[in-house]
């Protein structure tokens, strides 16, 4: 399979939970390539949201709070810089804050920014994998490179038993050209 199918994949996967609701830029309306690959996914289990990625983080661990499991989307990794207050300092923090009686799951979705065949330049291209890991103690960190990599990766995030929320970070120069 290609990084896109797989991608579309693991969404369709995703959706079939009765529990996930996906939520961001572009999740209902074109915009960016994440929208093309929830094209399968139906509109009750889309949230749209205006540019406002830091009350998206937050939106996003009040509804894992009350029983739903967001895949919040964030079309570039840059764009999550803006989120980081709440994906820090409560989302990574609350199994802590809370004594372990909060375990919410949360699926945090970004995509680095091509530089080919259009440099998006260096707002739309950040890779900051490696200071995100220095950040967080709670919240796993994954990149997806390969297209064998996808479905796992976001099946783990899901399913399994250890309570916790993911990164999943993929390769936007990948979506056409693996």
């Amino acid at each position: 399979m290609k990084y896109k199918d797989e991608l579309i994949r693991s969404m369709n996967y995703l959706a079939s939970n009765q529990k996930t609701i996906f939520i961001g830029q572009s999740v209902s309306y074109s915009g960016n390539a994440i929208f093309n690959t929830l094209s399968d996914i139906p509109s009750s289990k889309k949230i749209e949201t205006p540019v406002f990625e830091d009350v998206q983080m937050g939106m996003s661990l009040g509804m894992a709070l009350n029983g739903f499991i967001p895949i919040t989307c964030y079309p570039r990794y840059d764009f999550l810089i803006c989120a980081l207050n709440q994906m820090i300092n409560h989302v990574d923090k609350i199994q802590f804050m809370s004594e372990g009686k909060m375990q919410p799951r949360v699926i945090i979705r970004t995509s680095i920014g091509p530089k080919k065949p259009l440099d998006g330049g260096p707002q739309h291209t950040g890779n900051y994998t490696e200071a995100i890991e220095k950040m967080v103690t709670e919240i796993k960190v994954i990149s997806l490179n390969e297209p064998e990599e996808i479905f796992p990766a976001y099946q783990e995030a899901l399913d399994s038993k250890e309570p916790r929320c993911t990164l999943i970070i993929e390769n936007g120069a990948h979506y056409n050209d693996k």
